[in-house]
């Protein structure tokens, strides 16, 4: 289940935070500042962060600047919880990073839907960064694939062609389909282009070479 980190200096608000989170099943960590919270994330980093813009030693607003800054916490969700309620501080922190805003005083109801709402968003952002097929791993974001945590090196065409099967795992690929998109081009009878690519990259996978499935006088397809 989610990590979700509070950070709130109302220490009654925080509990009750924290208890409307575990009682959805949510695991829960609190900081009155800016400081505990700094100090936790250097050891495990949330899937969450509930963030007062009002802290004792941090304006929350700089605790968010600081969030993005780092490569370790750039992607962290941040939900900004504050007494304030002008649209320019709403701004102010949504143009800094923060993912939502929720103005005090606020329903638990409501507190859970967006928190939900959200770590849904951040899933399907990061599925979106990788994919997967048994043993084969591929970044998106790192260009980079690996075959039972080992990297393996393709070819920027290998890559590419690895990447349509994966996205569209189980799905069989005709060779016309393949060519126009990894190419660009229409697929010519004659042509040993994609053959010799989905030869090499078999190769290149090794173990897993057999997930890439033939379908004769079709195409191709990864399971």
């Amino acid at each position: 289940m989610a990590w979700i980190y509070i950070v709130e200096d109302d220490q009654n608000i925080r509990e009750i935070e924290g208890f409307a989170l575990k009682n959805s099943g949510y695991q829960v960590m609190e900081f009155g500042c800016a400081r505990d919270f700094y100090g936790q994330i250097k050891d495990h980093l949330p899937d969450c962060v509930l963030l007062d813009i009002m802290l004792p030693d941090e304006d929350g607003l700089s605790v968010v600047r600081n969030l993005r800054k780092d490569p370790k916490t750039e992607n962290i969700p941040i939900i900004m919880v504050t007494a304030k309620t002008t649209e320019l501080d709403k701004v102010k922190g949504l143009d800094l990073g923060a993912d939502d805003y929720m103005t005090k005083p606020f329903g638990v109801m409501e507190l859970i839907s967006r928190v939900k709402a959200l770590l849904r968003r951040s899933r399907r952002v990061e599925e979106e960064r990788s994919l997967s097929a048994g043993n084969i791993f591929l970044d998106q974001e790192k260009h980079m694939v690996c075959v039972q945590n080992t990297p393996c090196e393709l070819t920027y065409k290998e890559y590419e062609l690895l990447k349509l099967l994966l996205q569209n795992r189980g799905i069989v690929l005709t060779r016309d389909t393949i060519m126009e998109r990894v190419w660009g081009i229409h697929f010519e009878g004659e042509s040993r282009t994609l053959d010799v690519h989905i030869k090499t990259l078999r190769q290149k996978l090794k173990s897993a070479a057999s997930m890439i499935k033939t379908v004769r006088n079709v195409g191709y397809t990864i399971e």
